[in-house]
Formats: structure tokens, sequence, C-alpha cells
């Protein structure tokens, strides 16, 4: 196995279509999570990827691991233990009004394990990238302590290390802040990946960039990444994604990247008539991840990343079910959405 990506998967309850929560006495039930849906893009474009967590010892974490297998993803060294399935509820949103997530994944099965209970000499074994998010740090302790451990792990052994910041204000409730952590976590990232509020809240590295504000101001963006490189010498590049979010269903996608050398952007798309959102900065961390290890452009790496993020928004479900061949027609030009015979 090439590529191992390691945190929490869940099981997702979703409310119909755009319906509110509990309007229809019903959910749509698939699995989801950060990590797992990077291991699904990179198994979906032919990699050898695998997906490394802790789930229950019972018939939700069986058909979580069937649901991976079944995209190709390897699932040998999953882990089964004590604790539950962490969920999510989604309630899809629509026009002004915004999408809903709540967790509930206190005692999952991830959240309870500790460094320790994971030998790495097996789980490392022939990964030459591992990927990890800012998600797993801030669940529990002792899965910040995991999380910590992995990554020192990984750089022992020469592995290149991603990692999504991933900021969720909901998470961090265990005493530590969130750049407390991630600013040590960041230390052993060779490709990081972020938004401009991960940037902020993750690492506590500021620029006058207005999150909320729906307008890019490109310079901006050159300029704090810039500063996250000067803060982490080790660190090779940063990915920063850039969202102009107009309304839940109309959104401005693009991205950019500094490898140190050169300030790459990557085209805007224009996305309307959104579908689902969630998983999108996912899409983008397997693209890019993708893109780095196949193409030796990484403008080529950075426009495939963002084209197959921009799909994404098209695809119900955390996971993005699209070929290599489909994300390179759009990242060539062709986004008509023509009837393909």
């Amino acid at each position: 196995m090439k590529f191992l990506t390691f945190g929490e998967i869940m099981l997702r309850l979703k409310s119909p279509g755009f319906e509110r929560f509990f309007q229809s006495p019903a959910f749509e039930a698939t699995f989801g999570g950060g990590e797992a849906n990077v291991a699904v893009s990179l198994a979906n474009y032919g990699l050898d990827a695998g997906f490394l967590t802790v789930l229950p010892d019972n018939a939700i974490g069986d058909e979580c691991v069937k649901e991976l297998r079944r995209h190709g993803v390897d699932t040998s060294r999953i882990l089964r233990g004590k604790g539950r399935m962490g969920i999510y509820y989604l309630e899809a949103g629509a026009n002004q009004r915004p999408s809903k997530v709540v967790y509930d994944r206190e005692y999952s099965s991830i959240s309870l394990a500790k460094p320790g209970d994971i030998d790495w000499n097996k789980s490392f074994e022939g990964v030459e990238w591992f990927h990890i998010t800012g998600i797993t740090p801030a669940i529990s302790e002792s899965a910040m302590e995991l999380s910590l451990e992995s990554v020192k792990e990984a750089k022992k052994r020469g592995i290149t290390v991603s990692c999504d910041l991933n900021f969720r204000k909901k998470l961090w409730k265990y005493g530590k802040t969130a750049p407390e952590v991630m600013g040590e976590i960041a230390k052993y990232v060779d490709v990081a990946i972020a938004n401009e509020e991960d940037c902020q809240k993750s690492l506590g590295i500021t620029v006058d960039v207005k999150v909320e504000s729906g307008e890019l101001d490109v310079k901006k963006y050159e300029e704090l990444s810039n500063a996250v490189l000067a803060k982490y010498p080790n660190m090779k590049m940063v990915a920063i994604t850039l969202r102009e979010s107009k309304s839940a269903d109309t959104n401005g996608w693009a991205a950019c990247l500094n490898d140190r050398e050169k300030f790459y952007l990557s085209r805007k798309y224009m996305i309307n008539d959104i579908v689902d959102r969630v998983g999108g900065g996912d899409s983008f961390a397997g693209g890019l991840i993708y893109g780095l290890n196949s193409y030796t452009d990484k403008q080529r790496a950075l426009e495939f990343a963002v084209a197959a993020s921009c799909l994404k928004h098209s695809i119900l479900g955390d996971f993005n079910r699209v070929s290599v061949a489909e994300v390179e027609n759009l990242a060539g030009g062709d986004g008509s959405g023509r009837v393909q015979r």
C-alpha cells in the first residue's frame, strides 16, 4: 500500500433532499469522514490507497468496512475496539439557508484510542504517503495524542505527510486549543491543505482576509501562504482553497498553491445549483495528492484538484465518485455538462 489515510469515519444521517431535520420521519444513511473521503478519491483514481481507523466490533462497523472495500479502499489495517460508531447528522441548505451539521461522536472507538494502540511498523509497511486532518486531533485528548504520534512515526520512516488543517469549532472541547495542537502537528507536515479560516483558527496565523465576505483578494492569499511557510520551515508547500460563498446553492471555487519557489493560482469555477458540498475539501485534498504524484507540473496538479472538488459539488454523499478522465476533461475546459453518448 502506497497511500494511507488515518482518522474517523462516521455514520452520516441526512434528512431527505433539502428537508429540515425530521420534516419527514426518515434519514438517508451513508458513511463519511474527512480522511476516509480522501482514501476513496485516491482509490477511485486507481491508486493503492488504504484507510486506518478504529471501528466498533459490531454489524455497523462491518457494513462500514464493506462500503470502503466496495470503493477499492484497502481496509486490512483497520482495528476493531471498544466504543461506538460516531454519527453526524446533516441538513442540506438551500439559497440563503445554510447547511447544518450536528455531531454525535463522543465515546466513538477512535476517540477512545490512545498512543500505543496502533502498531505503526505494521500500519506503515510499504506506505510512502500518509494523510491526516485537523479533525481527529479535535475529537478527544487521546485521539490528539495518537494523531501526534502518527505524524512523528511517519516522519521517522521518511514518509511524506499531508495534512488538511480542517478547523471544526464544535469539536474542540477537551481543554486544548486548535493552535496549540495543530501548531505542533504542523511541524511534521510536508504538504498542508487549508482554507483561510483553517490557517487563522488552526495555526493562529492571521492575515487580513475576511472569511465571511464571499469575495477574494488573491494577493492576501499569497501573503497568507507565505506566512504559513515562514512559520513552519520543514513544510514543503501549502495549498489554500478559495471559496466565494454567494449562497448555499452558488459558490465560486478556486485554489492556490505555494511551494516556496512559486505561487500558483487555479482557474475559478462558478458552481450553481450545488447538490452536496460536504466532502468538497476532502475531494480537493484527494485530487491534489493524486496530482502531485501523477504530474510533474504543479499547476496541472492544482488544476486537477480544483476540478475534482468542483465535480464533487454535483454528487450526493461524502465520497467523490469520479474518474481521472472525468476530472481531466473538466480541467481541460469541458464543463458544458452535455450528455455524453
